[in-house]
C-alpha cells in the first residue's frame, strides 16, 4: 500500500484529496497547522522543520505539498509571512523529501503567469506575476526545479486554475463560486468584477489530476483546469438563475489592481501526460454548489 503525506490536509483542496487517496488504496498521513487531535493527523508548521520530522520518519512514498499563505490580498498585507512560508517553508519540505527519498507534488498557482500570458501555456509562456502571491509561488517552483535538476528529486509542480467545491468553507476570501452562491442564497448582494474570465475545475477532477502527477518521473510544470472559459458575469448570472435570486443583487465593479483579467489555460499536459480530462461540467458544478449551499444554510451552516 503506497504511503502519502498530505501537508495542508485541512484546506479546501487537501480534505477532498485525502478522501480520494484513501479511496484509491493509499495509506495517508494528514498534516496541517490547525490544532486537531485525531488518528493519522500531525500538527506541524512548515516553517518549523522539526515539527515535520515525525511525518517524514513515517516514510511517505509521495508528499503532496499544499500548505501556503494564499490570496493576493493576504500576501501583500503580510509580505514577510508570505515569503517566509511560501519559500522557506517549501525549502524545508524539499530537504526532508531528499533525505527520505519521497516524491513531491507541489501545489503552485495559476497566479504565477500574470496578465501578459494569454493563453497560459506552461510549456512556452514567460511568467511575470503581478502580485506577491504569484511571485512567491513562482519562486517556489524554481526551488523545486533546482532540487530535481541538481539532486535528482522526483517532483512535479501543479498550476491549478480556479478549483471549486460545494463543500468549500464560506468566507469573503473563498472562491467566487462559493461566495456568489452563498451570498445570493441568503438574499445578499454580490460584487462582480466585469471583464474577467476563468476556467473552473471541480475539486473531484482536480484531485484526480494531483494523484496522477505523483506517478510522473520527469520534472515538469502542469496546468490543471477545465477547457471551458467563462466570463465572470456569466458565472454570476448562472448562479443567480439557479438560485432564483433577483438580478438587482448583482453589482458590477471594475477590476482591482493586481488581478489578471483572463486566465486561459493550455491543458495539453493535463490530458496527454496525466491522462486526465474533466468529468464535471460547469453547468453540473453550478447545480451541485447551489444545491449544497442551500442545504448548508438550511442546516444553520451560514449566518
Amino acid at each position: 500500500m503506497p504511503k502519502a503525506l498530505v501537508i495542508g490536509s485541512e484546506g479546501n483542496v487537501g480534505t477532498p484529496l485525502v478522501r480520494h487517496l484513501q479511496a484509491g488504496g493509499y495509506e495517508v498521513l494528514e498534516s496541517d497547522i490547525r490544532p486537531l487531535a485525531r488518528p493519522g493527523y500531525l500538527i506541524a508548521d512548515i516553517n518549523q522543520p522539526m515539527d515535520l520530522l515525525p511525518a517524514f520518519d513515517w516514510g511517505p512514498d509521495v508528499v503532496f505539498m499544499l500548505s501556503a499563505i494564499v490570496s493576493r490580498v493576504a500576501c501583500e498585507q503580510a509580505s514577510g509571512l508570505a515569503i517566509a512560508t511560501n519559500l522557506a517553508g517549501i525549502n524545508n519540505v524539499l530537504q526532508l523529501c531528499k533525505r527520505t527519498g519521497a516524491r513531491l507534488v507541489f501545489f503552485s498557482s495559476s497566479e504565477v503567469y500574470g496578465p501578459g500570458c494569454d493563453p497560459m501555456d506552461e510549456a512556452v509562456s514567460d511568467p511575470k506575476p503581478n502580485n506577491r502571491y504569484g511571485l512567491s509561488k513562482f519562486l517556489g517552483e524554481q526551488l523545486v526545479e533546482y532540487e530535481t535538476r541538481t539532486y535528482g528529486l522526483k517532483a512535479v509542480s501543479i498550476r491549478p486554475f480556479m478549483i471549486y467545491d460545494e463543500n468549500e468553507e464560506f468566507g469573503s476570501r473563498r472562491s467566487a463560486m462559493i461566495r456568489f452562491s452563498s451570498e445570493l442564497a441568503m438574499g445578499r448582494s454580490i460584487q462582480v468584477h466585469s471583464g474577467s474570465a476563468r476556467s473552473w475545475l471541480h475539486v473531484s477532477d482536480a484531485v484526480r489530476a494531483m494523484e496522477a502527477a505523483a506517478h510522473i518521473d520527469e520534472y515538469m510544470v502542469i496546468n490543471i483546469g477545465h477547457p471551458g472559459i467563462l466570463p465572470i458575469e456569466e458565472l454570476a448570472e448562472q448562479i443567480r438563475v439557479e438560485l432564483g435570486a433577483p438580478g438587482s443583487l448583482i453589482e458590477y465593479l471594475p477590476q482591482p489592481d493586481g488581478m489578471t483579467p483572463i486566465k486561459r489555460p493550455i491543458l495539453n499536459r493535463q490530458r496527454d501526460v496525466l491522462g486526465i480530462s474533466p468529468i464535471v461540467s460547469l453547468e453540473e458544478g453550478v447545480q451541485r454548489v447551489c444545491k449544497k449551499v442551500q442545504e448548508r444554510i438550511a442546516a444553520g451552516g451560514l449566518k
